[in-house]
């Protein structure tokens, strides 16, 4: 490892999280909420110190922390539904993004008003203005959300925006996050940690050490089995806990278009439409951060895409240079800086 490489380790270990690493302190997403949304719904527990691993060409070349650790990714878990909807794609159990979603799984939300007219597309690039309520949660909690990368709202979070058309408004909303999550459950008909865990983790040779856990209440029925409906995060507890290596595999696969160990895994066609920016919102693909014209992180290539998680946690795919870096609990204002040391210690030669 040269010396450029543990410099920006070095810088990563100097910018930790400001969150706690025990979840009795300042811990979450939920504490920014406004009553009654502000409380936990399913199970969360404490973190790591700042880990990550850095792969090039399939080769590790850096990992510091405690990278097997299997540690809360937050809103990662959104790249994690995005690939799930893709084996539905690959299956034919969604071959149409532009398909009303009620269509293929009606009696869930999507039957009347302006919900029957949101597509799957609309979910996955989160502009689908869907209006309700999944496990006592209502979409007005994150109405008027901020995000660090997204373009400032003009309200107060969890007031009542007035919705707008499906596919005319972009907003970061964990709740219609939980409702593409609730779809794609009715639509595979068995729980989607199975699904992951047979499509994705196993195929792509990731450890067993992962768990995605739903919310206490988020239990339903499906052709009389009893089964959870995980969330795309872990805004109100639950979600999923996986470590960073497995977490590189996940991210190689999608650098190699799909493939793993001899395996398709996932179609490089549906890797690319991730991969395309939604058009009012181009710096996001389907639940993916995209840096367009390098404006989400300018110290990197525009080509590189992201799952980005509270907390921080970071997945980044830089396919200039068949490199994937996972960084975990990262104080996110000092993750452009971080990514471009990490840039400059590659191109020095690790």
């Amino acid at each position: 490892m040269n010396t450029l490489m543990q410099q920006a380790i070095q810088f990563a270990n100097d910018h930790e999280s400001a969150w706690d690493r025990s979840v009795k302190g300042v811990f979450g997403v939920h504490l920014n909420d406004p009553p009654p949304w502000n409380r936990l719904l399913g199970p969360i527990h404490d973190r790591g110190p700042v880990s990550g691993v850095v792969v090039v060409d399939g080769k590790t070349v850096a990992s510091w922390g405690e990278p097997d650790r299997a540690d809360l990714t937050f809103s990662v878990a959104k790249l994690y539904l995005a690939i799930l909807a893709g084996v539905a794609h690959d299956r034919g159990l969604l071959p149409d993004v532009d398909e009303p979603v009620g269509k293929r799984v009606p009696g869930i939300g999507f039957d009347s008003g302006q919900n029957a007219d949101i597509t799957w597309r609309h979910l996955l690039q989160q502009t689908s203005e869907w209006e309700g309520e999944r496990f006592g949660v209502s979409d007005q909690a994150d109405r008027y959300r901020a995000v660090t990368f997204g373009v400032p709202p003009d309200g107060k979070k969890g007031d009542a925006r007035p919705l707008q058309r499906p596919g005319t408004y972009w907003e970061y909303n964990d709740v219609r996050i939980n409702q593409l999550s609730y779809a794609l459950l009715h639509l595979f008909r068995k729980p989607l940690p199975e699904v992951f865990r047979e499509a994705v983790t196993r195929p792509i040779g990731a450890s067993e050490n992962w768990q995605w856990v739903g919310y206490d209440n988020a239990w339903v029925e499906i052709d009389g089995q009893r089964m959870p409906s995980v969330p795309g995060g872990s805004h109100w507890g639950g979600g999923m806990s996986i470590s960073a290596r497995d977490q590189a595999l996940i991210g190689q696969m999608l650098l190699n278009g799909g493939q793993a160990n001899g395996q398709q895994v996932l179609s490089a066609e549906w890797i690319q439409a991730m991969r395309t920016p939604c058009a009012i919102a181009p710096y996001y693909g389907y639940l993916i951060w995209l840096n367009h014209e390098g404006r989400v992180f300018p110290s990197v290539p525009a080509s590189s895409f992201f799952g980005v998680g509270a907390g921080s946690s970071f997945t980044w795919v830089e396919p200039e240079r068949k490199m994937v870096v996972i960084v975990r609990w990262l104080n996110s204002a000092h993750a452009d800086a971080l990514f471009g040391k990490i840039l400059a210690a590659v191109d020095a030669g690790v």
